[in-house]
């Protein structure tokens, strides 16, 4: 469609990243809504969804993270087996790793209340006495859900044998793993389609209202949508669209990269889950090195924070290896192509290396590696705004932070939930925007996000 039109629509969505194709798939496929339009200005799925780190987990500090993701991971089983695992979903399991005794009580104790609020079943392996749980990970028909705490490192070595012997202990998280978002995302795309939904390769300029809410939707080439509904799944952009209709989300961006790496020399098994390292760690540097660091970047000398973590990415026959590392907190506006930090692909590297040593290898003659990202749009305490906005008929799946692939479908259902006006699940008080109309609710959010 080209040039000036007008056309009416029961849905009209802004954004064709993971959220907006999913409520598009929801709405349509799950509750046959007809005439829903998904309108961007870039192909579907092209501007941060198909940059994610692609994993999944329901094990969160708060039991509305659990509720939510626990509901999005059923609905990613369940899309798994009608497509034939299109997007390969795998169940490999999240690896939080210590060199500290403290820490490793910190994450027993904090693994304990993440249990009963529904995480699952806590399961503590001091000693090796035959085959355990942990050792079944390895296999597909391993444990599946709950969380095993290693708290014996001679027990983590033989089932890890390439982590580093400093460790005394982990956390496995196994309801987690990782999927194929590009792939997961194409799928519920062509699905929404053939019930019905179209796609417009528009940006959205504005949205008028009337007393009764939502009147129309104006598109970037002074084209038209005559619709009651509209829904803000514009990623990155959320807060801007949220502002065509005078409105403002608590919401903040944050620069996030992702380092893909050849790892020619298989040091990362391919059987390997995410593995993160929960210790702060400074960088080895030579001293020349240290004088070569240019200005602006001492920070590179002293304790970076915790969290660096790595997943084999591709098939058995694949070398490569995923990297992520939020060593700097970057708050800044969304522009691209994303700014990329020249040091960035060097020191996750050496960061990793801290968990595995035999990627070490990798200091003299560094592997081919790749670098791109995307922005985590966070609200202050990390959770995200799914349901109506204040301008009736107006709707919201936004602030998805660095959890959009895994958090998708339950705020797709959510969302389309409210449009339908179907039964709520008992999580949603908990997402939506309402919740900052109360003068107390920030002042009790505690400080664990559950962010990587």
């Amino acid at each position: 469609m080209g040039g000036r039109w007008r056309v009416k629509a029961a849905v009209v969505i802004a954004g064709a990243g993971i959220a907006g194709v999913s409520a598009a798939y929801h709405l349509s496929v799950r509750h046959g809504l007809q005439d829903v339009i998904l309108c961007d200005p870039r192909p579907p799925l092209t501007l941060t969804s198909d940059k994610s780190t692609e994993c999944y987990r329901n094990w969160w500090p708060q039991a509305p993270m659990i509720q939510l993701m626990n509901r999005s991971i059923d609905l990613l089983d369940e899309f798994a087996t009608m497509s034939g695992n299109i997007f390969n979903l795998n169940r490999r399991g999240y690896v939080y790793v210590t060199a500290d005794d403290a820490r490793l009580e910190t994450l027993e104790s904090g693994a304990v209340a993440t249990a009963k609020a529904g995480g699952g079943s806590l399961r503590v392996h001091k000693l090796i006495e035959g085959r355990t749980p942990c050792e079944a990970a390895r296999h597909r028909d391993g444990v599946t859900s709950g969380a095993d705490l290693i708290a014996n490192p001679d027990l983590l070595g033989t089932i890890f044998p390439y982590v580093t012997e400093d460790a005394v202990g982990a956390l496995h998280v196994r309801r987690a793993g990782w999927l194929g978002a590009q792939q997961l995302g194409a799928w519920l795309l062509a699905e929404a389609k053939s019930a019905g939904v179209r796609f417009l390769p528009r940006g959205i300029a504005g949205v008028k209202t009337d007393p009764a809410g939502v009147r129309a939707v104006d598109l970037d080439d002074g084209s038209h949508i005559e619709t009651r509904v509209f829904i803000d799944a514009a990623g990155p952009m959320v807060g801007d669209v949220a502002n065509l209709l005078g409105e403002e989300l608590p919401v903040h961006a944050e620069l996030h990269l992702k380092v893909a790496f050849k790892d020619h020399l298989g040091v990362v098994p391919r059987d390997a889950p995410l593995l993160i390292w929960e210790d702060p760690q400074s960088i080895r540097w030579d001293p020349e090195e240290i004088s070569g660091l240019r200005d602006g970047m001492s920070d590179l000398l002293y304790v970076l924070p915790s969290g660096c973590h790595l997943r084999p990415e591709g098939g058995e026959e694949s070398p490569w290896v995923l990297g992520l590392w939020e060593f700097r907190r970057r708050i800044m506006r969304p522009r691209f192509p994303v700014p990329i930090d020249p040091m960035h692909a060097e020191v996750v590297l050496r960061g990793l290396s801290k968990m595995i040593p035999g990627l070490d290898v990798y200091r003299e003659r560094a592997p081919k590696t790749m670098v791109d990202g995307g922005y985590y749009v966070k609200t202050p305490e990390n959770l995200p705004i799914v349901g109506p906005l204040r301008t009736p008929g107006a709707f919201v799946i936004g602030a998805l932070s660095g959890f959009g692939i895994m958090a998708s479908q339950a705020a797709a259902e959510l969302v389309s939930l409210y449009i339908t006006g179907q039964d709520l699940p008992e999580f949603a008080d908990a997402f939506g925007l309402q919740r900052y109309d109360d003068p107390s609710y920030l002042e009790s959010v505690g400080a664990d996000t559950g962010q990587l």
